[in-house]
Formats: C-alpha cells, sequence, structure tokens
C-alpha cells in the first residue's frame, strides 16, 4: 500500500474532524462537567462558604432550565459575575465561568467562551488541577477562532502531569488546523504515550495518529470503533 503523502493525511484528519469534531468536543465538555461537577466542588466547599455554593447551584440549574433561551444568556452572565466579584478566587468563581463558558461553546459564541474563561485564568485559587482544566478549554476556545498560536501559548502553560496526554493532543489539534503535520505527529505521539503509561482511554486519539500517517500498536485495545476511512461521498 502506498503511504499518503502529507496533503492526503491532513485532508484526511480534517475529514475526520468535519464528521466527527462536535460530537467530541460535546463528549468532551459535558465529561469534563460530570467528573469535575457538582459532587467534586461540593466535597472541597467549607461551611463558611455555602452560601456561595447555593448560588453556583442555582446557576446552573438556572443554565440548564435556559438552554433553549437564547435572550437567557445575559441575565445568566450578571449572576456568574457577581459571583466572581464577591470572591475572584475561589472555587466557586471559577465553577460559574465554566458554567458560563460552556453555555457559549454550546451556541458557538467562542469569543464570549473565551473571554469567561480569561476571567478566572490566573486565579490564585490552590487547585492546580481545576486551572489546568480552565486552560484547555480556554485552549479549545482559542482554536475554534483559529488562534493558533495563542492557543498553542495556552497549552504551554498546562503543565501538571496528570493533563499532560490531554494537552498534547489538543496542541496536534492545533498543529494540524495549522497543516503543520509533522508537529502534530510529535503532539500526538506524546499524548499516546503518556496515555500508554497511563492505561487510559485512547481510541480517538488512535484514530487521530493514523489519520496523519502514524500507526501505533496497542495490544490492549482491539481496531477503532469509529471507521477511520474518509468520506468521499
Amino acid at each position: 500500500m502506498n503511504a499518503l503523502t502529507d496533503e492526503e493525511q491532513l485532508d484526511g484528519l480534517k475529514s475526520f474532524f468535519k464528521k466527527y469534531g462536535s460530537a467530541m468536543m460535546s463528549g468532551i465538555l459535558i465529561a469534563l462537567i460530570a467528573f469535575f461537577g457538582w459532587e467534586y466542588w461540593q466535597k472541597k466547599t467549607l461551611a463558611d462558604n455555602q452560601i456561595q455554593t447555593a448560588k453556583v447551584q442555582q446557576l446552573m440549574d438556572d443554565a440548564k432550565a435556559a438552554a433553549d433561551n437564547p435572550n437567557a444568556f445575559a441575565t445568566l452572565a450578571a449572576s456568574a459575575d457577581k459571583i466572581v466579584k464577591e470572591d475572584p478566587n475561589s472555587i466557586q468563581a471559577l465553577q460559574a465561568q465554566m458554567v458560563m463558558a460552556r453555555l457559549a461553546y454550546d451556541k458557538n459564541d467562542y469569543a464570549t467562551a473565551e473571554r469567561e474563561l480569561k476571567k478566572v485564568e490566573n486565579s490564585s485559587l490552590k487547585d492546580a488541577g481545576l486551572l489546568q482544566i480552565v486552560k484547555i478549554r480556554l485552549a479549545d476556545a482559542q482554536l475554534a477562532q483559529k488562534k493558533f498560536d495563542e492557543a498553542l501559548k495556552t497549552l504551554a502553560t498546562v503543565t501538571e502531569p496528570a493533563f499532560k496526554a490531554t494537552a498534547e493532543e489538543a496542541k496536534g489539534d492545533v498543529y494540524v488546523a495549522k497543516n503543520d503535520i509533522e508537529n502534530a505527529k510529535k503532539s500526538y505521539q506524546a499524548a499516546w504515550n503518556a496515555l500508554i503509561e497511563r492505561k487510559q482511554e485512547r481510541q480517538i486519539l488512535q484514530i487521530k495518529l493514523e489519520s496523519v500517517g502514524v500507526l501505533v500498536d496497542d495490544p490492549q485495545l482491539e481496531r477503532p470503533i469509529l471507521a477511520t476511512q474518509v468520506d468521499e461521498s
């Protein structure tokens, strides 16, 4: 079988993103909200800030109720900003802005998502993991706006080992968008190595690697469940 050219490899991966990208991103966002969601914040909340916690819960409830109301964002944003102003470096402030960023992202308003996340990007909250998540989501919003260099700069600040694979995969996505296939390969491979070491789910990454011409051997997994062939119809 003839090797694909760099241009063919890039076209293949971009076709994959076009076909599965929105579903993947929604899944990632939902998973993050679920994993780093309400139970997590409840465990970290002390009795003396239960009022603020209740406000965030109300914001989340209101956001869910207003999901199909395009005019509700301004009201929700005002509520989130009030929570942030009362204690900019609190867990509640960070969660409120992540809720608003997700709402903006869901309606393809990536500039607003970026703005909301930047409000807490440099929080002095002593929780490195949560702040790394903010930076990864910020890079997603920047990539969606084709701010490639800004996205790479943001991802360079994701230094916690637990988030290495996520950051490297995101860098690979940025490089693909920049038509830089060689750096995309390097980033995807770095992400793959990290996931192999931690024995984490990696089927989507396997597809991305194959799409840029890198075949990886993973005896622990069967072939990816998603087809890697480009739909030429």
